[in-house]
């Protein structure tokens, strides 16, 4: 049977009320980031929340504790920023998800005025990074002829102060506004970029940086403190993410050594005598403060879990967002003085929990592969039907945080496994820039290794195994589909790349950026790499039923070469169906995303067989 219609999709998913209820209030569950706050006007802050069904910016008023919600889209806000004197709201304006757009501005009380451009002068395009000072501003722009970066001096004229074909972007701004911090990738390799300081007064460069090939670094922020024109930046010489600071006006640098496994990341305290540290090791995070003079290193007291995002107020309270597997995610505030409270919650019903999951390691092609795993609560012993959900990225990585989506599986009667292939990160720069060179592939090798374990162990049954994800994830399920069709009893891919040759012709510039450095070189240069490593290829060995859900206006993972791969199944009488929305990469609607699981769930359930 072939099919090509919007997926239908099952209302209600489940047959038990409770089940039903219980995981749709997973996803419509008031949620929240954790607050930013404006850097001179900290009782200022912006947060974003799907409380009204859609993710939009709320500003909140310490002062008064006074919340309101600042955008209203159809297709929902995700980028956004606060001026440093807390009187303006930033946020990106695009046109239903397709991320190409300009920053607009209001003001942080409420008047019932409309947003209005920011920076006169600069075209529209895809954000390569905004940096707002009192008397100065920078905006990044990516299009299809490269990055620039336009500089606003006192709310003037903006003018174009850097410049290239390569991809690039606007890192950080000094706290005296004198000095801008650019990362580029002007020696051809935006996987891995150089730094580059300009004058604020002139344009010219001041100071450049650039560990080598294959060597990246990452601009993480200026200090806090005036006169100090010193640069957190990231650094990956010993094949892991570390830290240095860069005095950019002398032009020296000190690393910083810190002795914990994993890799780490971090920020300032606000008198810049200590960095709060967030390292991440097997999935998880635990936060530490390292102070600069002593290089004393304390580990903050916070629960097992994942930390989404943290930062340190004017008193040294560190305000943090976290969530475990088992636990819904809450913004938490842990005071100088080691006492720890709730600092927000939406108002509205809680989301319900979920189960934990466990620790696999699985020896690998290229080594061990780490593996977090679930099953349903109250699952007799033995084999289960199977889902491999494969994140996106590739440089990111599944964590022991919570998510609505695993666990609807799990109510549904699947254990779910979640691979942290080779090119996921948090295993160290080696680990991630392992699949360069024959990306999609690689990582599929290590996929199959863990759903070896899981067949001769009797966690999974080998006939009812799914593969599925999104975007990277996507890719690799359509991969495996072709490439390993005996392992995978269905399919299930959002907004993937189908088809690599008709994709990297469409997608946005940054993308043919990153697939230039992945493949080492476009597809004029290398286009047998890019047809092997293409699910396109492998299609007519597709032999499960697959659902593809895609986004009209996905500039990441474009419609055509979607429609490539599935005018294909459909050439050959294959099984499939497909499900459209007219947004982006994703989507930020509830509802949306509602329909989308259900289609997800429900097409495993209909075609995995009895």
């Amino acid at each position: 049977m072939t099919t090509h219609p919007a997926a239908v999709v099952p209302n209600p998913l489940f047959t038990d009320p409770e089940a039903e209820s219980r995981w749709r209030a997973r996803f419509s569950a008031p949620r929240m980031s954790a607050p930013s706050w404006a850097e001179n006007a900290p009782e200022r802050n912006l947060y974003l929340s799907n409380a009204g069904g859609v993710w939009e910016v709320y500003a909140w008023d310490r002062s008064d504790d006074f919340h309101r919600k600042v955008t209203d889209r159809p297709n929902g806000t995700s980028h956004y920023r606060i001026s440093p004197d807390g009187e303006s709201i930033w946020w990106f304006a695009d046109e239903d998800g397709d991320e190409f757009g300009l920053w607009v501005s209001e003001p942080f009380t409420a008047d019932g005025r409309d947003a209005w451009t920011a920076v006169e002068g600069v075209p529209a395009g895809y954000s390569a990074g905004l940096e707002i000072g009192e008397d100065v501003t920078a905006v990044g722009v990516s299009t299809d002829d490269g990055t620039s970066v336009w500089l606003s001096r006192k709310g003037g004229a903006a003018e174009v102060v850097y410049s290239h074909e390569n991809d690039g972007g606007l890192d950080a701004l000094s706290k005296d506004e004198t000095l801008l911090v650019l990362s580029h990738s002007e020696h051809g390799d935006s996987r891995h970029p150089a730094l580059r300081v300009l004058s604020v007064e002139t344009g010219a460069a001041v100071a450049e940086k650039w560990d080598g090939e294959g060597k990246g670094l990452g601009t993480i922020a200026f200090s806090p403190v005036l006169g100090d024109n010193r640069v957190l930046v990231l650094h990956e010489r010993r094949s892991r993410e570390e830290l240095l600071l860069w005095d950019v006006e002398a032009d020296t640098e000190s690393e910083i050594v810190i002795d914990l496994p994993g890799e780490i990341v971090a920020d300032w305290y606000p008198d810049a005598t200590a960095l709060l540290v967030v390292h991440t090791f097997e999935a998880r995070n635990t936060l530490y403060r390292y102070h600069l003079m002593t290089g004393e290193l304390s580990r903050l007291d916070t629960p097992h879990g994942t930390v989404g995002a943290a930062a340190v107020r004017p008193d040294g309270t560190v305000e943090y967002s976290w969530s475990s597997a088992a636990h819904p995610s809450v913004i938490r505030a842990l005071s100088a003085d080691g006492s720890e409270r709730v600092l927000l919650e939406a108002e509205g019903a809680k989301a319900p929990g979920s189960q934990d999951v466990a620790d696999v390691f699985v020896d690998g092609p290229g080594g061990r592969v780490h593996a977090l795993v679930a099953r349903p609560a109250g699952a007799p012993d033995g084999p289960l039907p199977t889902v491999f959900s494969l994140h996106g990225g590739p440089q990111s990585a599944d964590e022991d945080r919570f998510s609505g989506y695993r666990a609807v599986w799990l109510d549904a009667g699947f254990a779910v496994v979640h691979v942290n292939y080779r090119g996921s990160t948090g295993y160290g720069s080696t680990w991630r820039d392992a699949i360069e060179g024959r990306p999609g592939l690689t990582e599929l090798a290590d996929v199959a290794a863990v759903h070896d374990w899981a067949v001769e162990t009797g966690f999974a049954d080998p006939a009812k195994c799914v593969v599925n994800g999104a975007s990277w994830g996507g890719y690799l399920s359509l991969l495996a589909l072709g490439t390993q069709p005996e392992r995978w009893a269905v399919g299930t891919s959002m907004i993937p790349v189908a088809d690599y040759l008709a994709a990297y012709e469409d997608e946005m510039e940054p993308l043919r950026a990153f697939d230039r450095a992945l493949f080492g070189g476009s597809p004029e240069e290398l286009p047998e790499l890019y047809r092997e490593c293409s699910p396109l290829t492998y299609v007519d060995a597709v032999r499960a039923p697959v659902l593809v859900l895609a986004g009209e206006n996905d500039p990441r993972c474009p419609i055509r070469q979607i429609d490539n791969y599935l005018d294909r199944l459909a050439e050959r009488g294959a099984e499939y169906e497909v499900y459209r929305w007219n947004a982006g990469h994703g989507s930020l609607v509830i509802e949306e995303s509602l329909k989308q699981t259900a289609a997800e769930v429900s097409f495993a359930l209909r075609h995995l067989p009895s």
